[in-house]
C-alpha cells in the first residue's frame, strides 16, 4: 500500500500519532475503526469503492500500512499475520537454483525457513558474518540473489553496517534485507542506508504489549511494492483488522517507549559488566562492542535488548533466568514487560549442531520499561 502524502516536516512522535489516521469520515471518530467485515459492496459489476475483498484489502490495514511506512520513511509498506509471513513473502521471490545469503547470527525461525523449507524449493544458502568484508566475500556467489540481515542481531546483538552491506549486494545483482524488529523506525531506517526491503516482526516493538501477533513489509520500489502485494494476496497470509487495530494502538506510543527501553537497557549493561558472574556483556552501545562504530552511525540509541553470558555454562544460564520475578522467563521480546530467556534452549533450538548455533550460557533479556530499580535488583537475586 503507498503512502499517502503527508507534511514531510512531521516528526516521528507526529508521524506515530497521525499517520494513516485521519479522523473517520462518516462520523468523526478519532480511532480507526475496525471493520470486520470481508467483502464490499460495489456500484457496479467489476466496479467496487476501492475494496472488493477483505484478503486482498482491508481499511484497517491500510491504516497500518500507511502508519508503518510512514516512520520507517518507505514509500510502500505491506502488512502480514505474523513476521515470518512477510520473511517468507519475500523469500517467495526467490527461484530454483538462486542462493541468499545471510548473517550467521541470525534469528532461528529465519534459520529454519531458509535451511529447512526453503531448501526443498530448489533454493540455496551459506552464512557468514556480515559485519567482515572478507567473509561477506567469500560466501557470496554468482547466483546469490538476496543478502538477508539483522541490525542489530538475534540474539548476538551483533550491527551490520547497511550502507556497505547494501552498495555490496547492488555491485553483485542481489537485493538487500534488513530485518528492523531489535531498533524500530524510531532507532534506524534502513532504506535511509540503501536496504531494499525492511521486515519487522511487528509482535514485538511495534506492537508493543504482547497481545498481537504480525509482520510488515517495508520498500522504496514500486516495482517490488507490486510483487510483494500480488504474493500478499495469493498467498494470503494477511493480519486480521483486529489485529491491524492493536498495532496502530501499540505504534502511538512507540517512541516514548523505546526511550525507557534504551535508558533501563543501558543501566542494566552498566550493572552486568561489573559482576563477577558475568563473563561477557554484548549490547551494541559499549565501546568494546567490535561493532560499535557501525552502531554509532547508523541507530539513534542502542535499544532494549541485552545479552550475556555467564560463568558455569548452561546449567548456570538456565538456572539464573529460571530465579527471576519481574523478569519473566518467556521467548518473545519487545513489550513493556522484561522478558528473560535461554537462546540455546529456546528460540534458537533449531539452530543446534549449525553454523549459527548459540553458546549454551547465553541469557538474552528483552529489557522493559519498569521501574529500573526493580530490575537491577532482580537480576542480582537471581545472579546471587
Amino acid at each position: 500500500m503507498a503512502r499517502e502524502n503527508m507534511d514531510e516536516k512531521w516528526g516521528f512522535e507526529t508521524r506515530a500519532i497521525h499517520a494513516g489516521q485521519k479522523p473517520d469520515q462518516q462520523t468523526g471518530a478519532i480511532t480507526v475503526p475496525v471493520y470486520q467485515t470481508t467483502t464490499y459492496e460495489q456500484d457496479e459489476v467489476g466496479k467496487d469503492r476501492g475494496y472488493e475483498y477483505s484478503r486482498t484489502g482491508n481499511p484497517t490495514r491500510t491504516a497500518l500500512e500507511t502508519s508503518l511506512a510512514a516512520l520507517e520513511g518507505a514509500n510502500h509498506g505491506r502488512a502480514f499475520a505474523s513476521g515470518m509471513a512477510a520473511e517468507d513473502t519475500i523469500l517467495r521471490l526467490l527461484n530454483p537454483g538462486d542462493h541468499v545469503l545471510m548473517g550467521n547470527d541470525a534469528y532461528g525461525g529465519t534459520f529454519r525457513l531458509i535451511s529447512k523449507v526453503l531448501t526443498r524449493m530448489g533454493v540455496d544458502w551459506s552464512a557468514a558474518d556480515l559485519s567482515i568484508k572478507e567473509d561477506i566475500e567469500k560466501n557470496m556467489n554468482p547466483n546469490t540473489k538476496l543478502v538477508w540481515a539483522e541490525t542489530p542481531s538475534n540474539p548476538l546483538l551483533s550491527i551490520v553496517d547497511i550502507q556497505t552491506l547494501s552498495d555490496f549486494a547492488h555491485d553483485n545483482g542481489a537485493l538487500c534485507v534488513v530485518d528492523n524488529t531489535f531498533a524500530t523506525p524510531y532507532l534506524q531506517k534502513p532504506l535511509e542506508f540503501g536496504a531494499d526491503f525492511v521486515v519487522h516482526s511487528t509482535t514485538k516493538y511495534l506492537g508493543g504489549h504482547s497481545d498481537v501477533v504480525g509482520g510488515f513489509i517495508a520498500m522504496n520500489s514500486t516495482e517490488l511494492d507490486q510483487e510483494i502485494g500480488f504474493l500478499q494476496n495469493a498467498v494470503g497470509a494477511v493480519p486480521a483488522p483486529w489485529d491491524c487495530y492493536l498495532l496502530l494502538r501499540g505504534v502511538k506510543t512507540l517512541p516514548v517507549r523505546m526511550d525507557r527501553h534504551c535508558e533501563n537497557a543501558e543501566s542494566i549493561v552498566n550493572f552486568l559488566s561489573s559482576h563477577s558472574q558475568v563473563e561477557h556483556v554484548l549490547y551494541p552501545g559499549l565501546t568494546s562492542h567490535p561493532t560499535h562504530e557501525a552502531a554509532q552511525k547508523q541507530m539513534k540509541k542502542y535499544g532494549g535488548m541485552v545479552s550475556f553470558t555467564v560463568k558455569g555454562g548452561a546449567e548456570a544460564a538456565r538456572q539464573i533466568a529460571a530465579k527471576t520475578n519481574v523478569f519473566t522467563l518467556a521467548e518473545s521480546l519487545g513489550a513493556v514487560e522484561s522478558l528473560i530467556e535461554v537462546p540455546a534452549a529456546m528460540t534458537h533450538l533449531s539452530a543446534e549442531g549449525s553454523p549459527l548455533e548459540v553458546d549454551n550460557s547465553l541469557i538474552r533479556l528483552s529489557v522493559g520499561i519498569e521501574t529500573v530499580e526493580d530490575l537491577l535488583l532482580d537480576l542480582d537475586n537471581a545472579l546471587a
